[in-house]
């Protein structure tokens, strides 16, 4: 799955458009380089996401096409 579809679908992101942005501003990284909107998300996956000061890191525990919003969270652990 591209990784601004798993931004959104995780709800890590709000929209993917947003999740499009976020990654061509450089705000996202995965396994510690910066990486595109179309990265493949596969399990295992350290994904860092930079909002402002905050960083939210997070490691890929699932990749699902569609997830409920109770469900969304049980997609990504998070780390630190």
């Amino acid at each position: 799955m591209r990784l601004d579809k798993y931004l959104k679908v995780s709800r890590l992101i709000k929209r993917r458009s947003v999740a499009n942005e976020a990654c061509d501003g450089q705000r996202v990284a995965v396994n510690g380089r910066q990486v595109k909107a179309s990265y493949q998300v596969k399990v295992g996956d350290i994904i860092e996401i930079t909002f402002g000061q905050h960083t939210l890191k997070v490691e890929v525990v699932a990749v699902n096409e569609t997830a409920s919003k109770a469900d969304a969270p049980a997609m990504y652990k998070e780390l630190e």
